[in-house]
């Protein structure tokens, strides 16, 4: 099968097309005829990409860990799933990846794909929908009623936070770029401030919970508008060891969740959460999105291989 893996240059890793044997699942596994793959562009600078699990080095590793395709076939104790059904989700970040014309997962990390939706639109979701749920839910304890601040509101994580944080019934408040402020508007945002044209630490205050996915000084000043007690909850920083005692924090990385990505297809069904589709690009191209040099004239969602349209 084709692939696109990863390769050491003296800029650091690159990715060059390659062919590998098709793989073989697991009894708890599906083999999935990979049809598209969201990417994440600095991927190739993650630690999952160059190490193994067990921390020894990791070479010609395959990116893209989330994806949408059909069920080529089935692992011996698979019940749940049958050959040539329609299906998305996420693959652990220390498996291989989705940019290969096969690709295997456990079946606890798919669900059906969305009806109401392409191959295309279903791999933008299952990384930045269900980081967007952990974060709100199970790491920021998002309540009705509490305000929350979400930063990089346009964002592939960012987008599908606003409208879940409106869905649970919180006051949403978002940072963007002033180019996207309307778009993030209209997921339903009560609040969107132009991050370089209003610093959000001089106008906020009494924030329930912060969730960044921007990291640095925004991390760094985020601390400051909180309430006591409230949360701080981040994908993009290692929470500083000097931060506030009064607040609480956490810093955490996705996990695939099958079972919450088939609620997420419904709610996509229904017309009650959207995604967003920025470019789509051919399998041989991977290599230019990853270098930034994929033009579009869209400034919000995310980009997709079409492995095998």
């Amino acid at each position: 099968m084709k692939v696109m893996q990863t390769v050491s240059t003296a800029n650091g890793l690159s990715l060059q097309a390659s062919e590998r044997p098709t793989p073989t699942p697991g009894p708890d596994e599906v083999l999935i005829r990979v049809r598209a793959a969201g990417v994440i562009t600095d991927e190739l600078n993650w630690q999952p990409t160059t190490q193994k699990a067990d921390g020894s080095p990791r070479t010609n590793a395959v990116p893209t860990h989330e994806f949408s395709g059909d069920i080529a076939a089935c692992g011996e104790n698979i019940q749940s799933f049958t050959k040539g059904q329609a299906i998305y989700g996420m693959n652990d970040w220390y498996q291989e990846g989705a940019l290969a014309e096969f690709t295997v997962a456990p079946a606890t990390s798919i669900a059906l794909r969305p009806k109401s939706l392409s191959y295309e639109q279903a791999a933008t979701v299952p990384i930045g929908a269900l980081t967007a749920w952990q974060a709100l839910t199970d790491h920021g304890h998002l309540q009705p009623q509490q305000r929350v601040l979400i930063h990089g509101g346009a964002g592939g994580v960012g987008f599908f936070a606003v409208q879940f944080a409106k869905l649970l019934g919180a006051y949403v408040i978002a940072t963007a770029s002033r180019d996207t402020v309307p778009f993030v508007e209209g997921l339903g945002a009560d609040q969107v401030l132009d991050y370089r044209a209003t610093p959000f630490d001089q106008h906020l205050h009494d924030i329930d919970l912060v969730f960044d996915t921007v990291g640095g000084d925004t991390l760094a000043r985020s601390w400051n508008v909180l309430r006591s007690g409230g949360r701080v909850v981040t994908v993009a920083d290692d929470i500083p060891d000097d931060a506030p005692q009064k607040i609480k924090d956490a810093f955490f990385i996705v996990q695939p969740d099958g079972k919450k990505l088939a609620e997420i297809a419904s709610l996509l069904d229904k017309g009650t959460l959207r995604t967003f589709v920025k470019a789509v690009v051919p399998l041989q191209d991977a290599e230019q999105i990853y270098n930034h040099s994929i033009p579009s004239a869209q400034r919000y969602g995310k980009i997709v291989v079409a492995v095998n349209p």
